[in-house]
């Protein structure tokens, strides 16, 4: 299967390479469609803004800016090999945000958006350090509050698409703690939510070595009517470039028809 377009990259407007070199990784792979969804937080909460003026994304602050240039990618694009390319966003949920999340996403106007979970207790949930120092107890505990947020997330429709929905498994030291109840409750959610989730590629050629989401976690939503999107996960054009080949060959294994996180 041929995939038409990667509906999750990122760029320097936070943790990605420069756009145009994002772009132009995108066309060189063949794709119809690259979606620019860079990493973003709208909490006014202490914890919440004192990361962001550590990892430095302010797309909250910068997103006109990046309107801008991709505007003018578009238009540079050659018509040998025309790219679209969507104004995106990852934005970090949290239930306590809901109403600041809301109101940045109606001024935004972003062509569509994923929704993430990053944070449990108040810290980065691939902050292994952190999670170290845990009982096995608190580490449940920690990883049925990620999935309390992620079903939060998809029933709160705030979002098109949300995104690697069992990323808490890429942290060893949380590995091995989800169960069926999560699967289903998060399955459950989903089936009833226009939100969609995305079969995401980010670790699959690293340490962690799954899809998002994992084989078990996958057969729970696949029982039930969910498409899924397509999403490289990349934030350096090598990436995409190398992702890109066993994203298609998951679809085409699984015979998924991807499907588009907006209506056309």
């Amino acid at each position: 299967m041929t995939l038409p377009a990667d509906y999750h990259a990122h760029s320097n407007y936070s943790d990605g390479r420069p756009l145009p070199s994002m772009v132009a990784a995108a066309a060189d792979a063949g794709l119809e469609a690259i979606g620019i969804t860079d990493h973003c937080n709208v909490s006014s909460r202490e914890l919440p803004q004192r990361a962001k003026r550590k990892l430095g994304f302010n797309l909250d602050q910068t997103y006109g800016r990046r309107r801008e240039a991709l505007r003018s990618l578009r238009e540079q694009a050659p018509e040998s090999n025309p790219i679209t390319i969507y104004d995106a966003v990852e934005l970090d949920y949290d239930p306590r945000d809901e109403s600041e999340i809301e109101r940045f996403l109606e001024d935004a106007a972003f062509d569509y958006t994923i929704g993430s979970v990053h944070v449990v207790d108040d810290a980065n949930i691939f902050d292994r350090e952190y999670f170290a120092a845990k009982s096995e107890s608190e580490l449940q505990d920690l990883v049925a509050e990620y999935y309390d947020k992620v079903v939060a997330l998809i029933e709160s429709e705030l979002f098109d698409v949300v995104g690697h929905v069992d990323a808490i498994e890429r942290t060893p030291e949380l590995r091995g703690y989800t169960t069926q109840a999560h699967y289903e409750r998060v399955a459950e959610a989903l089936e009833f939510s226009p939100t969609v989730p995305e079969i995401n590629a980010g670790r699959v050629l690293e340490e962690y070595g799954h899809f998002h989401p994992a084989p078990a976690f996958l057969e729970a939503i696949q029982g039930r009517d969910v498409q899924f999107v397509p999403g490289t996960d990349s934030h350096r054009p090598a990436e995409l470039l190398d992702r890109l080949p066993v994203l298609e060959e998951r679809f085409a294994d699984l015979d998924l028809e991807p499907v588009t996180p907006f209506s056309e």
